[in-house]
């Protein structure tokens, strides 16, 4: 009888469970947030996070819509004691210095409060480019709540 697979034959565990994946377009957005909150609701994400990461998700997904060609996709995951939200797109990327330290209009910026938000209320967040090995354009902004 064979002994315990080393580490080596255990297959790698992916990071995370995945809870929901989808493309949207403007159209789709408002159904977007609602899958979102339903999906946040069955992990245990109490309001009034609840709202808030809904409302921050909102924000990044409509970004995309709007600066990125009219479409993206959102990848919702539980990690740990996390729920991690990674949007994509193909538009021309950005970075995270763009996003203003203050509310957008007290320093004189006119955009930027979406992404200021969703900073604001991530307890992670990370702006990165979506397949920066293959220089394909893209980025890909991830924020994270604790459940708990």
């Amino acid at each position: 009888m064979p002994g315990p697979a080393s580490p080596a034959e255990v297959p790698a565990e992916e990071p995370g469970h995945p809870l929901l994946q989808r493309r949207f377009t403007a159209r789709l957005l408002p159904r977007l947030r609602l899958l979102v909150e339903e999906c946040a609701a069955r992990e245990g994400l109490c309001e009034p996070r609840r709202g808030e990461f809904v409302l921050a998700v909102g924000e990044i997904a409509g970004n995309a819509v709007e600066h990125a060609g009219g479409s993206g996709r959102l990848e919702l995951r539980r990690v740990g004691d996390e729920l991690e939200c990674r949007i994509s797109d193909t538009g021309p990327g950005f970075s995270e210095a763009v996003i203003p330290e203050l509310l957008p209009g007290l320093d004189g910026a006119p955009k930027g409060r979406g992404l200021w938000l969703a900073r604001l209320v991530a307890d992670r967040f990370a702006v990165s480019a979506a397949a920066p090995e293959a220089g394909a354009p893209g980025t890909v902004v991830t924020l994270a709540v604790r459940l708990r």
